[in-house]
């Protein structure tokens, strides 16, 4: 395949080519969206010292795809076929980029990761499962535990810096997360952390949503200390959350999940979260093998 892809280090740009499409299918290209805004709003260096890609794939006039990395984070991708998939991995690698992983709809993402191991002899690891959900109807789970919920404030951010690093190891991103302190103040900025506090005021859970793009929120992160878990919190806050992103105007409101905790994922549909996309996380390193591997390294 001819080199279709234009890529860019100007957020502007990349969005003034791809902003109708990614607005065009806004739960499936929710990462995009809501890195994308926080970028744009807090500038382009709030996940690390290193400056972000962008990428759009034009066909015949028309959009057909797009990626974007913020170092040191993977390249998060919107659907591609198989072809097109190889095509940006031969055309990346020639670039001399290294990458440490790529994160998208699953058959994509699975494609580059295959694709990128071929041309780089990179060991592939699968990372993660996940499983986008939109909200239907929403229900509230019972019983609800006492005490009741709060939006974080200022005060609370040494709190959320804690919450947020802890989450982030949690699910193995210790090494490529947003810093905390960046990441509570622009949450803490429009609202958007939620806690379940207990009637003594003491916070037992928390519920993110992104800021509102094209006309969709997601929640995320959402998180409860392992000592304080099953007690029902991580329920009640993440339906109050949900509750308050649909009251606000949202059309869609959407989650990921772990597919490898059926525990998350039974919740989330008993409050009425249904499922839209899988998507897979890949990993890459470097073969520890003798020899080189195929392919240009």
């Amino acid at each position: 395949m001819d080199r279709d892809w234009r890529i860019t280090g100007d957020l502007n740009q990349f969005l003034t080519h791809a902003g109708d499409f990614l607005r065009s299918r806004p739960a499936l290209h929710t990462v995009t969206l809501t890195v994308t805004d926080s970028l744009r709003r807090r500038g382009l260096h709030i996940h690390g010292k290193g400056d972000p890609v962008f990428g759009v794939l034009e066909r015949d006039g028309a959009v057909r795809a797009a990626f974007f990395r913020t170092p040191p984070g993977r390249l998060m991708l919107t659907p591609l076929t198989a072809e097109e998939a190889t095509a940006l991995a031969a055309q990346l690698a020639d670039l001399g980029d290294e990458l440490p992983g790529v994160m998208g709809e699953r058959d994509t993402a699975s494609a580059f990761a295959e694709a990128w191991a071929r041309r780089t002899g990179s060991v592939l690891e699968l990372h993660a499962r996940q499983r986008l959900y939109r909200l239907g109807e929403l229900t509230i789970p019972e019983p609800v535990p006492p005490g009741r919920p709060r939006v974080a404030t200022t005060k609370d951010r040494e709190q959320l810096m804690h919450w947020h690093a802890e989450f982030a190891e949690a699910v193995g991103e210790g090494g490529t997360r947003q810093d905390s302190g960046e990441w509570a103040d622009a949450r803490i900025a429009y609202g958007g952390v939620t806690f379940w506090e207990t009637p003594d005021g003491t916070p037992v859970s928390m519920a993110g949503v992104t800021a509102k793009v094209a006309g969709q929120i997601r929640v995320a992160p959402v998180y409860t200390p392992a000592d304080l878990r099953d007690r029902g919190y991580a329920g009640a806050v993440t339906a109050e959350v949900s509750r308050v992103a649909r009251a606000a105007g949202a059309e869609e409101v959407l989650l990921f999940t772990d597919l490898a905790n059926p525990t998350s994922n039974a919740l989330y549909q008993r409050i009425g979260y249904r499922p839209v996309e899988d998507f897979a996380g890949y990993d890459f390193r470097s073969d520890p093998g003798p020899g080189p591997g195929p392919g240009p390294r």
